[in-house]
């Protein structure tokens, strides 16, 4: 059994949308749960603990109207039911609310449930049974998480003989365990509508990937429509480079220029590395990643000491290696701030942490009391200070 408990990042905002969308979710089961009730549909006696007032809300194949597209999906036949779709919305929307906004998510929610229901429909045009429950919207929101954060860490839990977690990217954990696997390969139970999932899947994914190529969504360089843009570049240039030049024909289509400056292969390659880190910390940072960004951080520093940061971004990525117990790095991110941004209003607490990590943790005093001296003429926080003071004192200056 395999249970994904969270992920590794979280939104900068409130996501109150996802908030209210769960909650309605939850008043709805409680106000129309009960039973059970008997129900001739067709010509078949169904058992069902969904309230009368609530039965054509239901999407029922044999008496179809509009509005069942939408209402099924507030509907829910049981506890077990109502908790796994509220869960799964939980853990993935509250990043797609942050990323699309209120609104935005909102509608994409709504209309990923009507996509959902159109899906299973017409792929069961002859059922009989009814179908309820918010696990297509819920699909249309995963698939979204997929095309969006397909590089995040999704910790799952297992057990079978025993119990642990371990840490899965979601492109493969959403692709393969909860696409592929769950709802096309072990199709069981049968009362479950796989189609819906599927047709919600397929909603999320490809509406997102729409919403990122249109630029109507703001891309990253780690999202699915980023890599998948990097994947046929790398393609066109394999087929380009494969036919070799052709003596008949030569280099047609191609126009002379003459180039203002001459860059070598190497150098090429080592700006193209350094853009593409930087991008990659950016992204890291947006998504909430601070630690993979402090590792791209390290990389970034090995290109060159003129390789610098914006001031918050560079003290986030400070802190974090401090607090990795990292003292090495964190000091030279933090000599570095102090020396791009040293009038900075942070710069007394970077002197600060930067005397406490020589002191205690890089064994050189002359430095320590360098920057504790610094800092205690600026320090404003009677704590900060006061440790500032204790500092200098163990040190004996």
């Amino acid at each position: 059994m395999f249970l994904p408990i969270r992920t590794n990042i979280w939104p900068r905002r409130t996501p109150y949308a996802n908030y209210a969308l769960i909650a309605v979710n939850v008043l709805i089961f409680l106000l129309s749960y009960g039973g059970p009730y008997r129900y001739l549909i067709g010509d078949k006696l169904t058992i069902l603990p969904i309230r009368t007032w609530a039965f054509h809300w239901m999407l029922l194949p044999t008496a179809l109207q509009p509005h069942q597209f939408l209402t099924y999906a507030f509907l829910h036949g049981g506890w077990g039911h109502i908790i796994g779709n509220m869960f799964f919305l939980h853990l993935f929307g509250n990043s797609i609310n942050d990323k699309m906004g209120n609104l935005g998510y909102t509608v994409f929610y709504l209309a990923g449930a009507i996509a959902s229901g159109v899906g299973h429909t017409l792929v069961n045009l002859n059922a009989l049974s009814p179908t309820l429950g918010a696990s297509g919207a819920v699909a249309a929101v995963t698939g979204a998480y997929l095309v969006l954060y397909p590089q995040t860490l999704i910790t799952v839990l297992y057990w079978f003989f025993f119990i642990g977690t371990v840490e899965v990217p979601a492109l493969y954990f959403i692709g393969f365990k909860m696409i592929i696997i769950d709802n096309v390969i072990a199709r069981l139970p049968d009362s479950v509508a796989y189609d819906a999932h599927l047709a919600g899947y397929a909603y999320g994914i490809l509406i997102t990937l729409g919403l990122l190529a249109t630029r109507l969504l703001s891309a990253s360089q780690l999202d699915l429509w980023a890599m998948l843009r990097r994947w046929n570049r790398r393609r066109e240039y394999r087929d380009a480079v494969a036919g070799g030049y052709d003596p008949f024909t030569g280099p047609t289509g191609r126009k002379r220029v003459d180039a203002r400056e001459v860059v070598s292969p190497a150098e090429r390659e080592r700006r193209a590395t350094v853009d593409r880190i930087r991008h990659q910390i950016s992204d890291y940072v947006s998504q909430r990643n601070i630690a993979a960004a402090a590792d791209l951080y390290s990389e970034l520093v090995r290109m060159g000491p003129e390789q610098v940061l914006p001031r918050q971004l560079l003290l986030d990525i400070a802190n974090q290696l401090a607090g990795d117990r990292r003292p090495a790095e964190a000091a030279r991110a933090y000599e570095q701030f102090l020396a791009v941004y040293g009038d900075s209003q942070h710069a007394e607490q970077v002197e600060l942490m930067l005397g406490i990590l020589y002191a205690r943790y890089l064994d050189n005093p002359p430095r320590a009391i360098e920057h504790l001296s610094k800092a205690v003429g600026r320090l404003s926080d009677p704590g900060q200070l006061k440790m500032c003071r204790e500092e200098l004192a163990r040190l004996g200056a």
